[in-house]
């Protein structure tokens, strides 16, 4: 069977999936000339990352297609029901990008309580001329231990980010549609676990309790965090967005991080990606990544592992 990865995956899973007998290309083919290379090199399943899209037209052309893989979590590049309704298999990778993103939540975290954002950008400025200033302006840092970190959504990412929460010593409360109550596993180095176990609560206790709130949903019709909500949020919470543009209002984070109600930001995603608006990118109290949640070695090698265990699986 052949495998096309048109973008890219570790070579972890190329070689897994070739131990297990399958041709593996591994190329970019643009867009416009994908449905003939399919056709061409008779094509049984394709790996994407969002750069490519797997749309009806493409799928109906192809008759040799069985499965679609997608590296990562996000399946908009993917008309999932149509080809699902159609006999094909689409697979993500939902459970190897979570720890990756977790870790980000908490660099924006920890760096944000001590003013890392903002001083990483004056330093290399004043640093020289203004120090003991910039000493005293940067010496009213708080620590995380013992402060409540509201998680909105609560699964595997949401999860992830609960368990590095519990260990330093914060509590966490969750909100989610579905997810009602989990345990969650820390695993120690020695091998020792402990087991926490939560139950999801109202969204506007949540609001009401927490003192950082981050964000791990799924794309949004409409804003889930607007001028409303964060009236209901105590006065200097900090707000952590991993998850997709569109899910925060910028516009109303703006205007509550300039009264005050918002302390900070921690921004991954945008909801004009990938042209952030002018005025959060220049922002002091927002700290910025270019959407790399999933973006670390480990991850990737853990999706192409992933994938290549569920298309072996799928189709041998």
């Amino acid at each position: 069977m052949r495998i096309l990865v048109n973008d890219g995956i570790s070579q972890s899973g190329i070689d897994a999936l070739e131990k297990e007998g399958f041709e593996v290309m591994n190329t970019k083919v643009a867009q416009n000339q994908l449905e003939n290379y399919m056709n061409e090199h008779h094509i049984d399943a394709i790996i994407v990352a969002g750069r490519t899209q797997v749309r009806q037209e493409l799928i109906e052309a192809c008759p040799s297609l069985k499965l679609i893989g997608m590296a990562g979590i996000d399946m908009d590049a993917i008309d999932v029901d149509y080809a699902i309704d159609n006999g094909l298999q689409v697979i993500n990778t939902s459970g190897a990008l979570s720890s990756a993103v977790a870790e980000l939540v908490f660099s924006h975290l920890f760096g944000m309580v001590r003013f890392l954002h903002s001083s990483n950008r004056e330093m290399p400025l004043e640093g020289d001329s203004r120090f003991a200033e910039l000493k005293k302006a940067y010496a009213q840092g708080t620590e995380l231990r013992g402060k409540t970190l509201g998680i909105i959504g609560f699964g595997k990412v949401g999860q992830e980010v609960a368990k590095i929460a519990i260990g330093i010593g914060m509590n966490v409360l969750a909100t989610d549609e579905v997810v009602e109550s989990t345990a969650i596993t820390l695993d120690f180095f020695n091998g020792q676990k402990a087991i926490f176990n939560i139950d999801t609560i109202d969204k506007e206790e949540l609001f009401k309790e927490a003192d950082f709130i981050t964000l791990h949903v799924p794309e949004q019709e409409e804003f889930l965090i607007t001028a409303t909500d964060f009236n209901k949020m105590k006065d200097g919470v900090g707000i952590i967005n991993t998850a997709k543009g569109g899910v925060i209002n910028e516009v109303d984070l703006i205007k509550a991080i300039k009264e005050g109600k918002v302390q900070f930001a921690g921004l991954d995603v945008f909801d004009t990606q990938p042209t952030p608006a002018v005025q959060v990118l220049m922002n002091p109290e927002i700290s910025l990544t270019p959407n790399i949640g999933a973006s670390t070695k480990e991850a990737q090698d853990r999706i192409g592992l992933e994938l290549a265990t569920q298309i072996i699986t799928l189709l041998k």
